[in-house]
């Protein structure tokens, strides 16, 4: 309860400073809206808000599942086999260091204006995170475990199984709460470069046509999808590592 009221306090102040910004400079509301416009804009273009929000939404969480999913199995081959270590690690670099706004026109022309293109931008970008989190985790096992198990005999499979990836878990989850915060960013770039519908596309369409009013409220939905999501996941990891406690710095407030 008291993460929720610092929460909304928070959110008063940044809005009320929003709000304030807006009357002192006098900007027009064709620059910058207050939050009362963007409020209103919200309520009167709902309809609109949600045909394409759930466009985004769909794509952010097949997105963000297949992403975790192809991250987590590279982890468990590179920490399985040395070999895969040697050849997939330089490419695992490598991708990162092309811009995703590069590669994604070509995901585009590939893939189409639909959903996959889309989808598969956001894989991209959940990827990498995920991947190197879990092969950091695994590659941290506690290394009087691995004596233990090859002490009774455990065979490298049963190790990475039974001993390895359980102890990298709080690394994994680490890595998809920052999946969840980046996977919108992947969907929105699609649908920037090509697509029919989603906030992304509403977006570019409402700042052409000057309806900025109505682009502040897409970004909020997308801000508000973003959110949501993030505390789904930690919810889940939670509910994942029991164990696991959070823990506050010495000499930290209490509260």
């Amino acid at each position: 309860m008291r993460g929720l009221a610092r929460g909304a306090v928070t959110l008063a102040v940044l809005l009320g400073a929003w709000q304030g910004l807006v009357w002192l400079t006098g900007l027009p509301r064709y620059l910058l809206p207050g939050p009362l416009a963007v409020a209103e804009a919200m309520q009167r273009q709902a309809p609109l808000l949600l045909q394409h929000g759930l466009t985004t939404l769909t794509e952010i969480l097949l997105g963000l599942v297949g992403g975790v999913v192809l991250g987590s199995l590279s982890a468990l081959t590179l920490a399985r086999f040395r070999a895969a270590q040697r050849w997939l690690m330089p490419l695992l670099v490598v991708s990162q260091a092309i811009p995703v706004f590069a590669l994604a026109p070509l995901l585009v022309l590939w893939l189409g204006y639909g959903m996959a293109s889309k989808i598969a931008m956001a894989v991209l970008i959940i990827y990498f995170p995920v991947t190197t989190a879990l092969f950091d985790g695994l590659r941290r096992t506690d290394p009087g475990w691995l004596d233990l198990a090859r002490t009774m005999g455990a065979t490298p499979a049963a190790t990475l199984w039974a001993i390895r990836l359980p102890a990298a878990l709080p690394a994994f989850w680490s890595g998809v709460r920052v999946a969840a915060a980046v996977a919108p960013i992947g969907a929105v770039i699609g649908e920037w470069v090509g697509s029919s519908s989603g906030l992304g596309y509403l977006m570019l369409h409402a700042n052409a046509r000057m309806q900025i009013d109505l682009l502040f409220a897409a970004v909020l939905v997308l801000g508000l999808f973003a959110v949501a999501l993030y505390a789904a996941v930690n919810a889940l990891a939670r509910r994942a590592l029991p164990w696991q406690s959070d823990t506050q710095p010495a000499g930290g407030l209490n509260g």
